[in-house]
């Protein structure tokens, strides 16, 4: 139900002389086709993430913050210093930051991490007490805000808990800086944890003194198992071991092409040592691909 509205003057209910700026720059300001699909081929070929035309408004609202930032007065003018006055080079990485979507949640698809703690690691285990002590190594190839390599890092502090001789590393990339940033501090909105187990979240989440403030962090002993890093899959090359035991890239590669789709799982197998475990989203399929590996579970792939 709405409050009833005072009563105004006929001089009081004239349109204002000038619409708010915000308004204005809703209206005026504007991506135009040449500018729009100029940006969308250098996001495609940067990332590898399509942005179709009907995604130009969200584009549009999200490069605004670059040109605040760069204190200029358009998007007009933001374009221009992109494409006329080479400016791509020192703004890409910037770019690519507020155009990408970064969406994570702890325990997310948790069949994952039950096929994780339940027969991924105890099966590595069993090879470590054979043939050697090597650390396990995981790699969580699209962090993002670092949700999914902490979720990992529990199960794998877990499990070590009851087999010391997994003692292991998450490796944790992503390709936009502004999300490892937060990763790194590992400090979330206390509801973003509500997914994790209350015996898990005593253990490894600590509670901001100021419980108004409703921030959590994770404890130290278990940022210390992550190490974060930029990475873009679609460079040539990962810097990353090719002795990865395990591999999580879910979620991501639906923003890709085919083409595009298989190059990278191509780079990624390449970075699993043999037996080695690859997971992907429950909405991504290896379909019509010819990679080294087979099916082990929902999503789940193991090296041949």
């Amino acid at each position: 139900m709405t409050e009833a509205q005072p009563r105004t003057s006929s001089a009081e209910r004239q349109e204002p002389l000038a619409r708010p700026e915000s308004s204005w720059v809703d209206s005026h300001d504007r991506l135009g086709a040449r500018d729009f699909q100029r940006l969308a081929t250098f996001i495609q070929d940067y990332s590898g993430i399509k942005v179709p035309p009907s995604k130009a408004t969200m584009v549009e609202g999200r490069l605004r913050k670059r040109v605040r930032a760069l204190g200029m007065a358009s998007l007009v003018e933001y374009c221009n210093y992109l494409f006329a006055r080479d400016g791509l080079a020192a703004e890409e990485i910037h770019l690519i930051d507020v155009v990408t979507t970064n969406k994570t949640e702890f325990f997310r698809e948790p069949e994952h991490f039950r096929t994780l703690a339940d027969e991924v690691l105890p099966r590595i285990a069993a090879e470590r007490r054979v043939s050697s002590h090597a650390p396990v190594k995981i790699w969580s190839a699209a962090a993002s805000t670092g949700a999914e390599a902490y979720t990992i890092a529990m199960v794998l502090a877990e499990q070590r808990r009851r087999q010391p001789e997994l003692a292991g590393a998450v490796y944790a990339t992503d390709i936009c800086t502004e999300v490892l940033g937060t990763a790194q501090g590992g400090i979330f909105p206390a509801e973003m944890i509500a997914p994790v187990p209350a015996e898990l979240r005593a253990r490894y989440v600590m509670q901001a003194k100021d419980r108004a403030s409703r921030l959590v962090r994770i404890v130290p002993e278990l940022r210390a198992m992550v190490r974060f890093g930029r990475l873009n899959l679609m460079d040539q090359s990962y810097p990353i071991d090719r002795d990865m035991d395990v591999v999580f890239c879910r979620n991501v590669l639906i923003y890709f092409d085919k083409p595009t789709q298989l190059a990278v799982l191509r780079r990624l197998c390449d970075h699993l040592r043999p037996g080695g475990w690859l997971f992907l989203g429950h909405s991504e399929t290896l379909s019509g691909f010819e990679l080294p590996v087979r099916t082990a579970g929902t999503a789940v792939f193991r090296r041949s």
